[in-house]
């Protein structure tokens, strides 16, 4: 799946977000964002099982959080990967939730938490946090953080985020598709902490 999609380096999305915000606030963001990332437009529709599957990623994404609690697994690599999986979980909520349909979503976005969160900013998500679209770019794709990819124990540049920063961050992104979305977090889950 990540073959398909074109790789932009940290400075062209940099450049597409700044580019992006200077737009007016119509379908021209979406046409550029697709021009950008060589993604087949399609028309958006929401539907009642795009809303369903919306619902059911963002109770994954709920789910996943558990692997970025304090006392969970200490493996940083892993913490990333996971932080990853919990962000392309809650921003694909919101991508279906507008009417992305879930086969254009793996084709052009596949595990690009970057593309999502810049998808997501043009469908009305309105979430402009900088270090945010920061730890995004370094998530992305985010198979990169599974251990299994890790080769001669190289790790890919962290961007100096600790697991503190980088939960902080999940989370806020998560309480946003919360909001936008109309979907409630379960009864026990404390507001902006993983459990």
């Amino acid at each position: 799946m990540d073959s398909i999609v074109s790789v932009a380096s940290p400075d062209e999305i940099a450049a597409v977000s700044a580019a992006l915000r200077s737009l007016p606030n119509d379908n021209s963001a979406l046409a550029a964002l697709w021009k950008i990332y060589g993604a087949q437009p399609v028309r958006l529709l929401r539907t009642q099982e795009g809303r369903s599957l919306s619902r059911a990623r963002y109770e994954r994404a709920l789910e996943f959080m558990h692997g970025l609690e304090p006392n969970g697994r200490s493996d940083w690599p892993y913490f990333l990967y996971t932080a990853g999986i919990v962000t392309q979980l809650a921003l694909s909520s919101h991508l279906l939730d507008v009417g992305f349909p879930d086969s254009w979503c793996a084709r052009h976005v596949g595990l690009h938490v970057d593309r999502s969160l810049a998808y997501a900013n043009v469908t009305a998500f309105g979430y402009d946090c900088p270090e945010t679209e920061r730890l995004m770019q370094v998530l992305s794709p985010y198979w990169k953080w599974n251990q299994q990819n890790v080769v001669g124990g190289q790790l890919p540049d962290d961007g100096g985020f600790t697991p503190d920063t980088v939960r902080a961050l999940v989370c806020g992104l998560v309480d946003h598709v919360c909001h936008v979305t109309g979907h409630a977090r379960s009864r026990g889950r404390a507001r902006g902490r993983p459990s």
